[in-house]
């Protein structure tokens, strides 16, 4: 039985306190600090400086992993669980904090 969509996004929300161990926290917040990495609107980081591609490729992959789980958990897409993640990283996002939308411009936060 699938959950309600109001138990599934509480049950997100409930996994996303175990997002930071999950996805290096700490090296994404520093990437989104020093502004060379921002985040998008599907629940991703993109490396604003080239220099900071690996980094973030590992944080994403690790992102990738819990957003697979938890759709496959509730029967959802994939996408889906990225954009409530995604939701979630802004409120808790600094100010300052680069973001992606959908049409492609950068915004700070």
């Amino acid at each position: 039985m699938r959950m309600q969509r109001r138990d599934f996004l509480a049950g997100l929300l409930g996994l996303i306190c175990a997002l930071p161990s999950i996805a290096h926290a700490q090296s994404a917040d520093a990437l989104r600090a020093s502004g060379q990495a921002g985040e998008r609107f599907d629940g991703y980081m993109e490396a604003r400086d080239g220099s900071v591609s690996g980094a973030v490729n590992q944080i994403n992959a690790q992102r990738r992993k819990v957003y697979e789980k938890r759709a496959q958990q509730e029967g959802v897409p994939v996408e889906q669980v990225g954009r409530v993640f995604a939701q979630e990283i802004y409120r808790k996002a600094a100010p300052g904090t680069y973001f992606r939308g959908e049409s492609g411009s950068w915004t700070q936060k």
